[in-house]
C-alpha cells in the first residue's frame, strides 16, 4: 500500500501538458504514492453544468493532497453561452472551481514563492526571494454579489451608510455590488502563518499589505490583527504598506523584501507582480494549504491557444511540485528537485520559447528528471 494518495486534476487548456511533465519528475523521484485522477474544468461545465463535479471533491476527500493543472474560467454570459443547448435557461451560473475548492476545503493559505534562480535570463534580479502569503477564502473572492440589486438590500444600505444615499436614485438594475468580507480570524489565521513561515525560513520581515487610509473598516481589521501577532514575533520586524505604494517598492527594491502578507484580492494582484519579477508565471507556483488538506497549482492560466502543443514552462508546475512534497514532510526530496530544477536553469540548454529556447514542456521535465 502506498504511502500517499494524491489526485491529480489535470483541468484543461495546458493543465494536461505541465501535469504530464509532472508526472515525468515524480517517476523518477519514485515518490511512495498512489495517483487518482478527477474531473473539472471547462468541458465538464458545458457538458454537465458543473465545473468540479461533485464526484470530484467526493475524490479529494479520500487523498492526502491534490496536484492541479490549470482551467479556463469566463465571464457570466459568455459561459452560459457555452452549455450545452439542454443545459440553457436552467439558471446554471458558472463559478471558478478552484474558488470553490479553496471555500469548500477551507484551504485558508495560498502560499506563494517567488524565487530567483541564477541564469534566468527573464530574472528582474538575481537575488529576489520573495513569498507572497494571501488570504484564501474571503475578501471579493466571497462571491457575496447582487445585480440587479433587491430592493430590500438597496434600503437597508442606504439606511445604514450615509455614503450610499448618493446612489439611492440609480435604477436597481444599473448597479452592482460586490461585498469585501474580511473576518477578525482569518486575518489571524493568513498573519499567524506568514510570520510562522518567516521564523521557520529566517527571513527578517512580514510586510503586511493593504489600503487602511480608504478601505478603512477591512482592510483596518486586518493591519489591527497583524499588529497584535507582530507582538508575538520580536526577532521579526513588521513593515506596513499601501497595496500601490508596495508595487511601486517591489519594482524599485524588490531585494528588500522577504514574506508579504495580504487579503485575496491584493494577494492575487501582487503575486502575479513578484512572479515577473522572477521570469514570469511560468516560474510561480503556490499552494492552498488548509489544517486538513492541500492543493498545489502553478499560479499560470489555462492558455487554451497552447493546449496539446506542450510548449508552455514548465518549471511553475515542477517548482508546485516541490512545495507539496515540502507540505508531505518530504523535505529531502523537495531539496533535491529544487536543486535540479536550479541547475537545468543554470545551465541554459533547455529553455522553452518564453526564455529563447524552443525546448517542450516534456524536455523541462526529462532535463530535471535527469539531475536527480
Amino acid at each position: 500500500m502506498a504511502k500517499y494518495k494524491i489526485a491529480l486534476l489535470p483541468g484543461d487548456g495546458i493543465g494536461k501538458d505541465v501535469m504530464d511533465a509532472a508526472q515525468i519528475v515524480l517517476d523518477k523521484l519514485a515518490l511512495d504514492a498512489e495517483y487518482f485522477p478527477g474531473d473539472i474544468g471547462w468541458e465538464f461545465w458545458c457538458q454537465e453544468g458543473d465545473p468540479l463535479p461533485k464526484r470530484t471533491t467526493e475524490l479529494l476527500k479520500k487523498t492526502d493532497c491534490c496536484l492541479f493543472g490549470a482551467i479556463t474560467s469566463k465571464p457570466k454570459e459568455e459561459a452560459e453561452a457555452e452549455l450545452a443547448p439542454e443545459l440553457k435557461g436552467k439558471g446554471l451560473v458558472y463559478s471558478s472551481p478552484i474558488v470553490r475548492l479553496r471555500q469548500e476545503f477551507n484551504l485558508r493559505t495560498n502560499l506563494r514563492p517567488c524565487k530567483a534562480y541564477p541564469g534566468n535570463p527573464l530574472n528582474y534580479r538575481d537575488d529576489i526571494d520573495l513569498v507572497v502569503f494571501r488570504e484564501n477564502t474571503e475578501d471579493l473572492y466571497a462571491g457575496v454579489e447582487f445585480h440587479p440589486i433587491p430592493e430590500e438590500v438597496m434600503q437597508t444600505l442606504v439606511k445604514h451608510s450615509p455614503k450610499m444615499k448618493r446612489f439611492a436614485a440609480v435604477p436597481l438594475n444599473d448597479i452592482a455590488i460586490s461585498l469585501r468580507i474580511i473576518t477578525r480570524q482569518a486575518s489571524h489565521n493568513i498573519v499567524r502563518d506568514a510570520f510562522e513561515y518567516a521564523k521557520k525560513y529566517g527571513y527578517k520581515s512580514v510586510t503586511v499589505v493593504e489600503k487602511p487610509n480608504v478601505i478603512r473598516e477591512t482592510s483596518g481589521l486586518f493591519i489591527r490583527e497583524a499588529r497584535k501577532i507582530a507582538a508575538e514575533y520580536p526577532g521579526i520586524a513588521l513593515w506596513e504598506a499601501n497595496i500601490d505604494a508596495m508595487c511601486m517598492w517591489l519594482i524599485k527594491n524588490p531585494q528588500d523584501y522577504g514574506v508579504i502578507v495580504t487579503s485575496n484580492m491584493f494577494g492575487d494582484i501582487i503575486s502575479d507582480l513578484c512572479a515577473q519579477l522572477i521570469g514570469g508565471l511560468g516560474f510561480s507556483s503556490s499552494g492552498n494549504i488548509g489544517d486538513q488538506y492541500a492543493v498545489f497549482e502553478p499560479t499560470h492560466g489555462s492558455a487554451p491557444k497552447y493546449a496539446g502543443q506542450y510548449k508552455v514552462n514548465s518549471m511553475a508546475m515542477l517548482l508546485t511540485v516541490k512545495l507539496m512534497l515540502d507540505w508531505l514532510g518530504e523535505t529531502e526530496m523537495a531539496q533535491r528537485l529544487e536543486k535540479a530544477v536550479s541547475a537545468v536553469i543554470a545551465e541554459g540548454k533547455t529553455r522553452t520559447y518564453d526564455m529563447g529556447g524552443s525546448s517542450s514542456s516534456l524536455d523541462i521535465a526529462k532535463a530535471v528528471a535527469a539531475h536527480l
